[in-house]
């Protein structure tokens, strides 16, 4: 035991300068992640708040067990949150895959480095904008009464739409707006492991004959399928995790939208605002990290059978 102890602390010494650097992100990881971890008991108890504190709270709302779990599944809501959390989170990982590798390769490409750094720079710049800027954005295009595309629908003797009480639109949008937002992101990995590629497996495909595409269906994509495997396992990790801005702030939290905004997060949201059940609010939200959490390891596990390399841990 003391020697291990010895050695333990002789790899702190040695590597005194890399664990400082990773400090602050530990610190930030223990306060803000594995500290409120522990008030997930408030899924199971009927909170209600005291004046002398959380803890006091904690300590008097009285145990209902798995009453709030019981009561969030049996509500026509779960299923509604469920399917538009999973079925968009799918839908956004399948688009950003395919337009993130296809701009991180076009890039590639380009010899005019000059070029490649305004077009990544431009790519880059949605990324940076709140939900919340980019809703007035949306507005403007969508607005029932001033909005571009209602002008432009009018002026071509077509009836105007009312996009925010109308929800067969909003499924499209939010596909656009989230690889919009997201693509310069995105592809920088992609663009990097791309650039990364040994040249001589090019010229080697050359040689054979191989056409542009040739090279991009045999080379470029199996040398970066680790790299897809890598970033798919963190992405289906956050599968039950949906973008809060987007579908609260972009779609104005409209009540006619509900059927096809309304996420997980959203619905935690509405909970506690709108009826201030802490309870239900906290068992949607261990349910939806629990589900994260099955997945994420789930996928590894798939993975590491079919390509231990790939696999993240």
């Amino acid at each position: 035991m003391g020697k291990k102890l010895k050695q333990t602390w002789s790899d702190i010494v040695r590597y005194k300068a890399l664990i400082l650097m990773a400090l602050p992100g530990m610190i930030w990881f223990i306060f803000f992640f594995y500290i409120p971890v522990m008030a997930n008991i408030v899924a199971f108890k009927d909170f209600r708040i005291s004046p002398d504190g959380f803890f006091a709270s904690l300590k008097q709302s009285p145990w209902v067990g798995f009453e709030n779990f019981k009561f969030l599944f049996a509500s026509s809501d779960a299923w509604l949150i469920t399917r538009n959390t999973l079925v968009y989170n799918i839908v956004f990982l399948a688009f950003n895959l395919f337009f993130a590798i296809a701009f991180a390769i076009i890039m590639s490409e380009l010899r005019n480095k000059r070029a490649v750094k305004v077009y990544h720079t431009m790519s880059l710049l949605p990324y940076f904008l709140s939900w919340v800027v980019i809703s007035y954005f949306v507005y403007a295009f969508l607005s029932p009464d001033k909005g571009i595309i209602n002008h432009l629908l009018l002026s071509n003797g077509k009836t105007p739409i009312n996009w925010y009480a109308d929800p067969k639109w909003w499924p499209l949008i939010f596909v656009i707006l989230n690889v919009w937002k997201s693509l310069g992101y995105n592809s920088i990995i992609y663009y990097a492991s791309v650039m990364g590629i040994d040249p001589t497996y090019y010229e080697a495909a050359m040689v054979d004959g191989a056409s542009k595409w040739q090279q991009i269906k045999n080379v470029t994509i199996p040398q970066i399928i680790p790299m897809m495997s890598v970033l798919l396992i963190l992405n289906i990790g956050g599968i039950f995790r949906a973008d809060f801005g987007m579908f609260y702030s972009v779609p104005m939290n409209s009540g006619a939208l509900y059927q096809v905004t309304s996420v997980l997060d959203t619905y935690i949201y509405n909970g506690m605002t709108a009826t201030g059940d802490i309870g239900m609010s906290a068992a949607a939200s261990l349910y939806q990290s629990v589900v994260g959490s099955t997945l994420l390891l789930g996928t590894n596990a798939i993975v590491r059978k079919l390509d231990p390399d790939a696999a993240l841990f």
